[in-house]
């Protein structure tokens, strides 16, 4: 058995599974759209000034390139500079050592701007405006700030092989507005993929929980030994599915092995308690059946002798001759019936069968077959007759055991003529208590003892009125004993209530 402390800690821990799978993809989402503004923030500037620094390179080459085939400076290359400019978005210009422009992407006012900072740059490197980030023989990059246009620009300057000046100079945009920026687009498209994921996040934990929460309801019942519960598998089979395919199987194997032991184990019962019991049972039985047909043969027989010898011509009398044979033929015939149903009980001659079946069907059924005797008496039956009550037990002798109950209820229900049968758990062990009560005189307490042995009646006038051999209690103790449960009865103050219980 499970501690009930850890079994409720189990549960909590299971309906918080949702919120954890919940939160673990919206922690996801914001790790990732956090660490995307960190790179951003960490990384972004340097890859710009790289990226600036590379593309100034590479045009150098090609210009450098152009000046070892001599054609730098030919006409139909003009359209070739032009462009190679406006691609990385640089201003270009190639001039003498004397300080005239030979090529520029510019106007006038640009170049002449572009002269003076290469000479700011030149005299004033030092200076804290001037930030070196690449050089070689040939060429310089620096990084510029000039205060006059309030901008930041990187600067490539040197010499191509022809010995000309060559300026290259990109305005670039403050690193850290550009950053800024970028972190604040970031920020609101991943407030709108975290509000976007948390709804794809419900949608899909709810997929994934709602199976799950149907096999833990699955899981729950056949541990208490309930197997109709069956999972039911969605569209798309995934490896939830087939879980349940084989809890399925599972649920429908431990309910054929369960049956199968509680058989095995009636059956090793009933072998031991025979043993002990056979003989005993066998002399008694023959001494009480002996005791119990004197009556309705001596009966009978005086009836029977008295046709014979035309004891009356009066048809009436004759009539009635035949109706007390008939009626104690069928009064013998009943307590043989009950004689047999008790002898293979208790004998083993007849193993109970043990199956899982609605005991509400049952008694719906036997009430329904004693409606004659109940509407001629007078009587209303009250049965809640439509939840199904399952227990594990042999059919045909659960049908007679709960019949006597309604017969004897039937004769004995005096004053408001009511009788009242439910169904209860098991005031032990765990179980189904099915109760018969009936209005009328309470069992004097003396008596109650000596109910279930075989032959025994409280009213012995009334019991032989309606054909009542004192046997019928004795087959609802065998049957209880064969199913290894208990039966009894207690008097209320109006009335008598008999139960038995049964394996559920």
């Amino acid at each position: 058995m499970i501690p009930n402390r850890m079994r409720n800690n189990r549960d909590s821990k299971k309906s918080k599974l949702f919120m954890q799978i919940f939160c673990s993809i919206t922690a996801i989402i914001i790790l990732t759209v956090t660490l995307c503004v960190l790179m951003n923030t960490l990384f972004l500037g340097r890859t710009y000034l790289e990226h600036k620094k590379n593309g100034m390179i590479t045009t150098y080459d090609e210009l450098n390139t152009a000046v070892h085939g001599n054609y730098l400076y030919k006409a139909h290359y003009r359209i070739t500079f032009e462009k190679l400019a406006s691609e990385s978005n640089l201003s270009i210009v190639v001039m003498e050592p004397d300080g005239t422009i030979r090529l520029s992407t510019e106007g006038e006012n640009i170049t002449s701007r572009m002269q003076n900072q290469l000479w700011a740059m030149l005299f004033q490197s030092d200076s804290a405006n001037n930030v070196e980030i690449y050089s070689t023989n040939n060429y310089r990059i620096i990084r510029h700030t000039d205060s006059r246009m309030d901008g930041d620009f990187i600067v490539l300057y040197g010499n191509l092989s022809d010995g000309n000046t060559i300026i290259i100079r990109c305005a670039v945009q403050s690193i850290h507005e550009s950053v800024n920026f970028a972190n604040r687009f970031l920020l609101i498209a991943g407030l709108l993929s975290i509000m976007f994921g948390l709804f794809v996040a419900t949608l899909l934990t709810r997929r994934i929980i709602r199976p799950i929460t149907q096999l833990t309801e699955i899981s729950k019942k056949m541990r208490n030994l309930d197997f109709e519960a069956r999972y039911v598998p969605r569209e798309r089979v995934n490896e939830i599915d087939e879980l349940g395919d084989n809890m399925n199987m599972l649920s429908q194997n431990l309910e054929r092995a369960i049956g199968e032991l509680k058989q095995a184990n009636n059956d090793l019962q009933h072998d031991l308690d025979i043993r002990s019991q056979s003989e005993n049972m066998r002399k008694e039985f023959l001494s009480n059946v002996s005791h119990e047909l004197k009556t309705p043969i001596a009966l009978i027989q005086g009836y029977a002798e008295g046709l014979e010898d035309g004891i009356s011509d009066n048809p009436e009398d004759r009539k009635f001759y035949c109706d007390v044979i008939i009626d104690e033929s069928k009064k013998m015939n009943r307590m043989v019936q009950q004689l047999i149903a008790l002898n293979q009980l208790e004998y083993g001659q007849d193993n109970l069968s043990m199956e899982r079946f609605d005991l509400t069907t049952v008694v719906n059924a036997l009430i329904q077959n004693s409606s004659l005797p109940i509407e001629q008496n007078g009587i209303i039956v009250e049965f809640d007759g439509e939840k199904p009550v399952y227990i594990w037990a042999d059919e045909f002798f659960v049908e007679q055991a709960v019949n006597n109950y309604l017969t004897n209820a039937i004769h004995y229900a005096k004053y408001d003529k009511k009788i009242k049968i439910w169904t209860e758990d098991a005031h032990k062990d765990k179980g189904t208590r099915l109760c018969v009560f009936n209005t009328g005189d309470p069992i004097p307490e003396e008596n109650i003892s000596h109910l279930w042995e075989k032959f025994y009646k409280v009213d012995k006038a009334r019991s032989r009125e309606y054909g009542g051999s004192g046997i019928g209690l004795s087959v609802v103790k065998a049957v209880a004993e064969n199913l290894h449960r208990e039966c009894g009865v207690y008097n209320r103050e109006d009335g008598v209530v008999f139960w038995i219980e049964f394996d559920s």
